[in-house]
C-alpha cells in the first residue's frame, strides 16, 4: 500500500477471512480526520487504483476483476504497476486464511458478483467515435450522446442476461441500476430496471461486439442519427446495420 485508499477494505477483507470478524457496534462513535488538501500527492485517484488493484490481487481470487471494473480499467494493459505482491500472498497462506467465496457466502451474501458481465465501459457507434452514450441530465430519463469523457456518467455495462446499464452500477443484488429500454417511441428510455420489468418495457439486448444493439422483443435498434441542430442523437428504429463497441471486454462476445 502506498499513501492514501484501499487500506479500509483490505483490513476488512482480511479480518474476516483469516479469523476474526468486524462488529457494528450501536452507539459507537468513529470518525476520520481528513485533511482537505494533501499537500504530498494533489491527485491520488492513482495511488487509490493501485492500493484497490493489490488488494483484488491478493484478496478476492477469481473475482479481482471486480476491482478493475469498479475503477473502469482494463482487465489488461491498464498501465499502473501494482508492485509485488508475493509476500502478502504468503502471508494469506500462512495464516489458512478463507477463499472469497466464504466472504460472499457468509459474510455480505447480498453482494452481486456481476458474474455474467461480459463487457463495461464507454459504448460507442462506428459512425462517431467521438461520441459516446451518456446517462443524459439527472433527473431525467432520455439517455444522450455526448463527447466522450469516459467518466461515470458514461460508464455502460452488457449482461449476458441482455440488459445494458448505463451511467454507473451498484453491486448490491437490491440496487438502483438503470436500464437502458425502447419504450415504443423513437427515443430510448432509461429507467430503475426493477421499474422497467414492472412496467414490461422492453430491456433486453442482443449485442455482438462490433455489431449491432438489437431489442429482443421488439427487434428494432439502438443507432444514432443527426437531429434537426445537426448534432447526433440516440435512436430506436428498423435496423439499418449501424455497429457499436464497448471499451472493455471481460470475455469476448
Amino acid at each position: 500500500m502506498k499513501i492514501y485508499g484501499g487500506e479500509n477494505v483490505e483490513l476488512g477483507i482480511r479480518v474476516w477471512l483469516c479469523g476474526g470478524s468486524v462488529e457494528v457496534i450501536p452507539c459507537s462513535k468513529i470518525a476520520h480526520i481528513e485533511r482537505a488538501h494533501k499537500p504530498y500527492l494533489p491527485d491520488l485517484s492513482i495511488t487509490m487504483k493501485r492500493n484497490a488493484l493489490r488488494v483484488a490481487e491478493v484478496w478476492m481470487d477469481e473475482y479481482k476483476h471486480n476491482v478493475n471494473i469498479a475503477w473502469n480499467l482494463p482487465l489488461k494493459d491498464h498501465g499502473i504497476d501494482i508492485g509485488d505482491v508475493s509476500e502478502r500472498k504468503k502471508l494469506r497462506k500462512s495464516l489458512n486464511c478463507k477463499p472469497f467465496q466464504w466472504y460472499l457466502d457468509n459474510v455480505y451474501p447480498m453482494l452481486d458478483p456481476l458474474g455474467d458481465l461480459l463487457g463495461y465501459g464507454a459504448l460507442v457507434n462506428d459512425l462517431k467515435t467521438d461520441l459516446c452514450i451518456d446517462q443524459g441530465p439527472v433527473p431525467g430519463n432520455t439517455p444522450i450522446l455526448y463527447g466522450c469523457h469516459y467518466f461515470s456518467p458514461q460508464n455502460c455495462y452488457y449482461r449476458a442476461s441482455g440488459e445494458i446499464y448505463i451511467g454507473g452500477i451498484k453491486s448490491h443484488k437490491y440496487n438502483s441500476n438503470r436500464c437502458l429500454m425502447d419504450i415504443g417511441t423513437q427515443t430510448p428510455g432509461l429507467y430503475e430496471c426493477k421499474e422497467a420489468k414492472q412496467k414490461g418495457f422492453h430491456m433486453l439486448w442482443e449485442f455482438q461486439q462490433g455489431k449491432a444493439i438489437q431489442n429482443r422483443q421488439t427487434k428494432r435498434c439502438l443507432e444514432i442519427a443527426p437531429g434537426e441542430d445537426t448534432f447526433y442523437q440516440l435512436i430506436i428504429q428498423e435496423c439499418s446495420g449501424q455497429h457499436w463497441k464497448i471499451r472493455n471486454l471481460i470475455k469476448d462476445f
